[in-house]
């Protein structure tokens, strides 16, 4: 079982095409991008990817593709949970066969599960995977929290060994760096709490504002863990606008809008998303222009 899966890993988006079928060629060149430019690694179909969206066969095509562009050098991590538990397991397989490093599991959404029924998922999916398994919390998208007394539980399943978490709660996260073995990592969500989640034990981030300022923010978790932390609270400081700007609306829409202005074409998003607002995207470019990113 690995170690862990990096500090500051990417939450990558999916690039598609101006008909807004999957652009493999882009997913080829985003993915190499990103690791050529602060990410330890990526977190593929996750939400940033607008996974609801993806057929089975677009999201098997995609982890294909980034496996076969950098999976000799960097860490891959499929975001193969669902509302589902079966088609979780599914994809999982899949994902496996493929030959991810690890796989992360979105706490079932809508039908809001009580904590065994959430124990039972991951457990179960977690049985049928040699995979290490990032849990992912993110209750303001599932209407459901992860609690302390549940993730204690699922720690001690021998796969099961981080948790990416985006309550915004850090007395959770304390709790949880606090409670939980020295193994077990826990990633914050949210970009804007990285810093004070590694100030009370956490391992890094799985970030959105990577796919444009991955090496400040590799920077500023390296300088804390150097025990540099007024360092680390400047390069906070000055990524604190962008880590507003990229969700200035519904993510993904504004980071694949950023993209979009530096260069990188990762095409519009799928409905039910829309495209940022003619004021929303002068905001953006204005940021963007700040940090002399175009």
């Amino acid at each position: 079982m690995m170690k862990h899966f990096g500090d500051v890993l990417t939450a990558m988006v999916t690039p598609f095409t101006e008909e807004l079928t999957v652009d493999y060629d882009m997913v080829r060149k985003l993915a190499r991008h990103l690791i050529n430019n602060g990410s330890d690694g990526l977190v593929v179909l996750g939400t940033t990817g607008e996974v609801p969206t993806l057929s089975f066969e677009e999201k098997v095509e995609i982890l294909k593709t980034v496996v076969d562009e950098i999976g000799d050098s960097s860490t891959i991590v499929a975001g193969t949970g669902s509302y589902s538990t079966s088609d979780s397991i599914r994809l999982t397989q899949k994902a496996e066969e493929i030959g991810v490093d690890g796989i992360m599991l979105v706490t079932p959404y809508y039908n809001k599960p009580p904590q065994d029924g959430l124990y039972k998922h991951f457990k179960l999916i977690a049985a049928e995977t040699s995979l290490p398994i990032i849990l992912y919390n993110v209750p303001g998208r599932t209407s459901r929290n992860i609690e302390v007394d549940t993730v204690q539980r699922l720690a001690m399943i021998d796969n099961i060994i981080a948790i990416k978490e985006a309550s915004g709660d850090l007395e959770q996260v304390s709790t949880l760096c606090r409670t939980l073995p020295d193994d077990f990592y826990i990633y914050s969500g949210d970009d804007g709490l990285t810093l004070p989640t590694l100030s009370v034990g956490g391992q890094g981030i799985i970030s959105v504002a990577a796919h444009l300022v991955g090496n400040e923010i590799k920077k500023m978790v390296t300088a804390f863990k150097a025990g540099k932390i007024e360092k680390a609270i400047e390069l906070n400081k000055y990524l604190g606008v962008i880590f507003s700007g990229v969700f200035i609306n519904t993510n993904p829409i504004p980071v694949k809008a950023a993209l979009n202005m530096i260069g990188m074409n990762v095409g519009g998003v799928r409905p039910p998303l829309v495209n940022l607002t003619a004021d929303e995207n002068r905001k953006l470019n204005q940021i963007l222009q700040d940090l002399n990113l175009i």
